[in-house]
């Protein structure tokens, strides 16, 4: 079983990924992610994550195929509408621990496993710690959609790969590839990407906008780390509502979006941390006559410190 280990370094928690010998993502490296996510929501000291594979050439290879077609094997074949049905319940069981471990050491466990998976990465998605892929090797399958549910992904540069390659396994992704594929590159490029299943270079993913940045192997950590550590001391409310109106409202239709922007923007604009930023900025602008943010030594200050008055 695979496990994630994790290390602070300031306000930032690297989290390795571990599955010897292949790089591979199981229901091991699941449980390390979803303990993970709990600390990152509540613990006001940890203002990122860098996520980063230990084998020496992968990032994570993809996911266990022995225990995808164990799940195949163990449950009946349905047709998609039947699937999302029962996926449907198993979301609305899932919320009570008793009815999930239950489920667990049934034929739907399976479905209980992607239900769970899914909503780590949306909590990803939803919480006020910045994610930072440092893609050191190969992130194909359930490794690339990994990455894809982080905030930014820098890889390393070398003969590495990364893709959705399971339509060449009789399926598609199934673990948010075709939907945060389509939302990141737009459905056009996505569809040929996981229609073809062929994997791309550091190079062709950072040309298309997979990845946004390519650093040399002995240089990623540290990269990845900066970068995490510079975004991850802005305010943890605010980082979050921002994720989720531009991860959320971005799906929505234009009017529907909007209205989840205005909710979230009123629920940041009355946190202690937003109004300790707006007085300190009108104290600077009393003090100086000048508005700090077209002052490039302030703005430069407050990008670093991660708000105004940091």
């Amino acid at each position: 079983m695979g496990e994630v280990r994790t290390e602070q370094r300031g306000r930032v928690v690297l989290a390795t990924l571990v599955n010897p010998p292949h790089g591979l993502m199981d229901a091991g490296i699941v449980d390390g992610l979803e303990s993970l996510v709990d600390r990152v929501e509540w613990d006001s000291a940890v203002g990122a994550v860098v996520l980063t594979g230990d084998h020496s050439e992968r990032f994570i290879a993809h996911y266990d195929v022995r225990e995808l077609l164990e799940g195949a094997r163990s449950g009946p074949s349905v047709g998609p509408r039947v699937a999302k049905g029962s996926l449907r319940l198993t979301g609305a069981l899932r919320r009570v621990a008793a009815a999930e471990r239950a489920l667990a050491r049934t034929p739907a466990a399976g479905l209980v496993a992607i239900e769970r998976f899914h909503e780590i990465l949306l909590r990803m998605n939803r919480c006020g710690a910045v994610f930072v892929a440092a893609l050191n090797g190969s992130a194909m399958g359930g490794g690339c959609e990994l990455a894809l549910a982080c905030d930014l992904r820098i890889m390393a540069e070398g003969p590495y790969l990364i893709g959705q390659p399971e339509i060449l396994l009789g399926f598609p992704p199934g673990g948010g590839g075709t939907q945060r594929l389509a939302r990141l590159l737009g459905s056009g490029r996505a569809l040929r990407l996981v229609l073809d299943g062929g994997p791309l270079s550091p190079t062709q993913a950072l040309e298309i906008g997979l990845v946004d940045d390519l650093a040399a192997s002995d240089s990623l950590l540290d990269s990845a780390v900066a970068h995490a550590a510079r975004l991850g001391r802005r305010p943890k409310a605010a980082v979050a509502a921002c994720k989720r109106a531009v991860y959320e409202g971005g799906s929505l239709p234009l009017s529907q979006g909007l209205r989840l922007e205005r909710a979230e923007f009123l629920a940041a604009l009355g946190t202690r941390e937003a109004e300790d930023a707006m007085q300190a900025y009108l104290d600077a602008t009393d003090e100086t006559g000048q508005l700090p943010a077209y002052d490039p030594a302030s703005i430069e200050q407050a990008l670093e410190a991660g708000r105004f008055g940091g």
